[in-house]
Parts: structure tokens; C-alpha cells; sequence
């Protein structure tokens, strides 16, 4: 198409452009996805969906304010449409696209860290929602920060402290249950446990040290949905109980809304099956 068969075409009202070189037909419906998809192809080759365009592709809940962010390869092209942030970092590391609903956008973790520059408040909330939707490990995201870590590298600091704020004896947690279940072992102060210790070859959750005790954090989005993670739960317990372990399980709504229920039960369990645990923690 020609510049000005192009421009005819806007005046005629057969397509309606959205960006310098980007137009949709008329009537087709409009969307924030559509609106992004616009701005990465207007600023050209390379670029890509980033900071809070790239979380909300990624299934974070952002606020309908939120301006387009695209990041570009390019630190000489003069591209600013209204409603877009262009960004031109001069960190190229983990740029290259990957496809989110058709949208070139960035990585997990390099959405993580460009969201901490512009809105750290929301990294921990972002953080949350990439872990429990598995879309990527903690430990990946743990080494994709110390690969960004380095003096001026604006997002590093607020993700760095979401992480921290997410892990139990410096081992990143899977999920925030896990956060809470720790939180509620100190909190009614039950005898000390080691964080994702390998019991029988099987990753457990919580192992009350000096004891066969341990305890499952059950998340529904983990447990509830995937027919797969259900049987393997079914054969690790019955491997742990043959074994002699006694497995305590624990769910979301137990461990925050029933908290004094739940370390009741664990002392219970305890006195039944590790009654020399509790006692000397309790004596110390």
C-alpha cells in the first residue's frame, strides 16, 4: 500500500490507525491486547511488551491506567505515540521476545525486574502470581537476578526484596503458603523444621527436625487442578507412610484464617509421635 493509498484509507474510514504505521478495520473490537500488539510493531524491529504491558500479558492484575510500555533495541529512534512509554535500556540481557498471546513480549524475569523500575511497589504482588501460576521456579528467577545484579541496574533492589520476602532459610519458597506456613511455626513457636529437605527421594515441604513429622502445604492452584500432581501426591504419601513418616497437611485456608487450629494439631501430633521433640523444645 502506497502513503497515500494509506492515508485515503484512514480518511474513508476503512481502517482506523492506531499507531504511526499500525491501523485496525473499523468495527473490529477494540482491546488493551490490540492496543499493545500496536505499539510493538510501530517501533519497529526488535521491539517488545515490557514493564507493565509485559506483567499484564503475563496474567499480573494491573491497573487499567497503566500506560503501554515497549522497549526497543534502538537508542535513536524517535518513537513516543500518545499512551506509550518508550523505553531504550541499555541492558540488552534477556530481550529476546517471546510470543504471549501473539504479542512479542519480554521474559518472566526480565518483566520483574523492569517492573521494579517503574512500579517496585508491585513487584511482590507480580512476583506471587508468576509463582503460582508455575510459570517460572523461584530458583530461576533467584539466577536471573544475580545475572542482572549490578551497580545502577534499576529493579534489582525491589525484586531482590520480593525474593527475600519469599524465602525460608535463605531457600526461595514455591509458593506463598509455604511463606505463611513458616511464618505460623515461629509465630506459635513450634519446634524448629528444615525447609524442602529430600525425604525417601521426595522434596518435602516442612521436616520438624529430630523428628518422623513432616508437613505438606497443599495449594489448590498446585494440588487441586493438575490430575497429575494429584496422583504423584497419592504415591508420595503412601512411600513416606510406608516408610514410617506421619505427614501433616496443611491448606491455605487452615493456615490463615485457622492459624491457632493448625499449630494446635501439630502439637498434637507431635506429642503423639515426637513427644521428646516437644518436650526439650518447650524445656529450651
Amino acid at each position: 500500500m502506497s502513503r497515500a493509498a494509506w492515508y485515503r484509507a484512514i480518511e474513508a474510514r476503512v481502517i482506523e490507525e492506531l499507531a504511526p504505521g499500525v491501523a485496525r478495520l473499523w468495527g473490529a473490537p477494540a482491546s488493551k491486547a490490540q492496543r499493545i500488539l500496536a505499539a510493538v510493531w510501530a517501533a519497529g524491529p526488535g521491539a517488545v511488551a515490557s514493564h507493565r504491558s509485559s506483567a499484564w500479558l503475563w496474567g499480573v492484575d494491573r491497573p487499567s491506567s497503566d500506560p503501554i510500555d515497549v522497549s526497543m533495541h534502538s537508542r535513536t529512534t524517535k518513537f513516543a505515540p500518545r499512551g506509550v512509554v518508550a523505553h531504550r535500556p541499555r541492558d540488552l540481557l534477556d530481550l529476546r521476545p517471546i510470543p504471549r498471546d501473539g504479542i512479542p513480549t519480554t521474559s518472566p524475569v526480565r518483566m520483574l525486574l523492569d517492573l521494579g523500575a517503574v512500579d517496585p511497589g508491585r513487584v511482590p504482588a507480580a512476583l506471587d502470581t508468576i509463582i503460582s501460576a508455575k510459570v517460572v521456579r523461584p530458583a530461576a528467577i533467584r539466577a536471573g537476578l544475580d545475572r542482572h545484579s549490578r551497580q545502577g541496574r534499576h529493579g534489582v533492589v525491589a525484586l531482590r526484596a520480593a525474593l527475600d520476602a519469599r524465602s525460608i532459610d535463605e531457600v526461595p519458597a514455591d509458593s506463598l503458603l509455604e511463606v505463611r506456613m513458616a511464618e505460623l511455626i515461629t509465630r506459635f513457636q513450634l519446634p524448629p523444621t528444615e525447609f524442602h529437605p529430600i525425604v525417601e527421594g521426595f522434596e518435602i515441604d516442612f521436616r520438624v527436625l529430630g523428628s518422623i513429622v513432616l508437613i505438606e502445604c497443599d495449594g489448590h492452584e498446585a494440588h487441586g487442578l493438575d490430575r497429575g500432581q494429584f496422583e504423584f501426591d497419592r504415591i508420595r504419601d503412601a512411600t513416606l507412610t510406608a516408610a514410617g513418616y506421619v505427614i501433616v497437611h496443611v491448606t491455605w485456608v487452615e493456615v490463615t484464617r485457622r492459624p491457632t487450629a493448625v499449630a494446635k494439631r501439630l502439637q498434637a501430633v507431635l506429642r503423639k509421635w515426637a513427644p521428646e521433640v516437644l518436650a526439650n523444645w518447650t524445656a529450651a
